[in-house]
């Protein structure tokens, strides 16, 4: 989810995951994930609803992307299944490929969830119970990085605490422990092994808004691969563990997917380089392109405010345009079929009715990026059905609160079906369109090994509908590069 955090004295400005594996590298880690809202059909006041905490979350204050995906038509996110603790407890925590944070429920907890209706049972950690946990002090290195200094009143008694508050009005509390994480090794192609690490992470003990006991679609907490210093992928590349790069690849059609960190050398990636200085994955999209016909825009169109170029952003499920671009995509893709009766559903979606193939009857949107970089968006994932209809999932940022005003925001509707590539090392990402339910090739760089990472399922703690294929489960495959222990 895209979460800006407003900054809270004396505790923890943000909600940390610091990883410290003592598996190293020729190993390759898993966590497998699983779709959220598989088999559950969402309204649009859902879907909007949605959005709007993950963008009033993202412009509270820092930088915190989201990890996920959803077609809009039955809203979703992914959430992995990891184990913490020895002995070991599964835990589900949300997926989110920006926000700088591992946090789960602990059992101090008052007002955390204890029922979802996800089909998972949720588990609040005991450290207790235990043998590898462990409190972190205030005075240690980690809780000076993430406060920014000693906390005042600090003793060496006292554990690390933290606070986060979101821009929507929700807030977790709670303080840093450590322990260790079992996953998956990867240990040849599309084979495995038991593996773990030890990690510092959040222990919440209150929470309130969203993450609080009246979320019905509750998870056990949140996994981060944001961009900052003290998201998980910054912190496993402290360790010389890892290098900075990342990758995913989320199938718009059967749910599902991959999302591994290392070197990807099959398929290639175009890279286009990444905005300096922004909290979150921004890019300079140059131009917009309806069928064959470049949209006329003027060059300052994708920035707004501090917020310079477009957000890749893959916890948003739609994908919300500055309302000058809008409003003239919108216009070209109708005036495709001059005989459609459309329609304006909840007072913001564009829709109608069409029985023939969308991808004849309606233009491929393609965006333009530095470095001749495109994302081509076909009909078939921009539009949606609903209640008969087929909706246009491009959202209008001009009609949106005042902070969020004309802000360029690219969700699942653009990146699903493509293999997106984080290159942090090199300070760029980029994408190509590929088949997400199939594989994708790794290196290991240290013995130049090649291995394929591939679609992996998780079973939840109860069966859901199998009738709906959504249930597909994202493999999110850990390469720790480094000498093995």
């Amino acid at each position: 989810m895209l979460m800006m955090m407003a900054e809270a004295q004396s505790c923890v400005l943000l909600l940390t995951m610091m990883i410290s594996f003592t598996i190293v590298s020729a190993n390759n880690g898993v966590f497998s994930v699983k779709y959220k809202y598989a088999g559950l059909q969402r309204s649009l006041s859902d879907l909007k609803a949605h959005d709007d905490q993950r963008q009033l979350r993202i412009l509270a204050g820092v930088d915190l992307p989201l990890g996920g995906i959803g077609r809009p038509d039955i809203l979703g996110l992914y959430y992995a299944k990891i184990g913490i603790g020895t002995p070991t407890k599964d835990y589900y925590v949300q997926v989110d490929t920006g926000s700088d944070i591992m946090w789960v429920n602990c059992i101090q907890c008052r007002e955390c969830p204890k029922t979802s209706s996800l089909g998972i049972d949720l588990t609040l950690y005991n450290i207790n119970e235990s043998d590898t946990g462990k409190l972190v002090p205030c005075d240690q290195e980690f809780c000076y990085e993430i406060n920014g200094g000693q906390l005042p009143g600090c003793t060496a008694n006292m554990s690390c605490p933290y606070l986060e508050i979101y821009g929507d009005g929700s807030s977790t509390a709670g303080y840093f422990v450590k322990d260790v994480v079992q996953y998956a090794r990867v240990s040849g192609d599309l084979k495995t092994t038991a593996a773990n690490g030890s990690v510092i992470f959040g222990c919440g003990a209150r929470q309130s808004g969203d993450l609080g006991s009246s979320n019905e679609e509750a998870l056990d907490g949140i996994l981060g691969f944001g961009k900052s210093n003290s998201s998980m992928i910054s912190q496993l590349a402290v360790t010389g563990k890892v290098k900075k790069i990342f990758a995913h690849c989320l199938d718009g059609t059967n749910g599902g997917g991959i999302f591994v960190i290392g070197h990807v050398v099959q398929p290639k990636v175009n890279m286009t380089p990444l905005i300096p200085n922004q909290p979150h994955y921004n890019v300079n999209m140059t131009a917009v392109q309806v069928g064959h016909e470049f949209l006329s825009l003027p060059t300052d169109v994708f920035e707004a405010g501090d917020r310079k170029g477009a957000i890749i952003d893959s916890g948003t499920t739609l994908a919300y345009l500055p309302e000058m671009v809008y409003k003239p995509l919108v216009s070209k893709i109708i005036s495709q079929q001059p005989d459609l009766k459309v329609h304006t559903v909840r007072d913001e979606y564009t829709c109608f009715q069409y029985s023939d193939s969308l991808d004849d009857g309606f233009p491929n949107v393609t965006f333009h990026f530095e470095n001749s970089v495109i994302l081509k968006v076909y009909p078939h994932e921009y539009l949606f059905p609903f209640e008969g209809l087929w909706c246009i999932g491009w959202q209008n940022s001009g009609v949106q609160s005042r902070d969020r005003r004309n802000m360029t925001l690219l969700g699942d509707l653009v990146l699903s079906n493509k293999l997106v590539l984080y290159d942090l090392e090199n300070q760029a990402i980029g994408w190509t369109e590929y088949n997400c339910s199939s594989s994708i090739q790794v290196q290991d760089e240290r013995t130049g090994t090649v291995h394929l990472v591939g679609y992996h399922y998780i079973n939840s703690a109860r069966s859901l509908n199998v009738r709906w294929a959504m249930l597909l489960l994202l493999l999110l495959s850990t390469l720790l590069l480094s000498l093995v222990c």
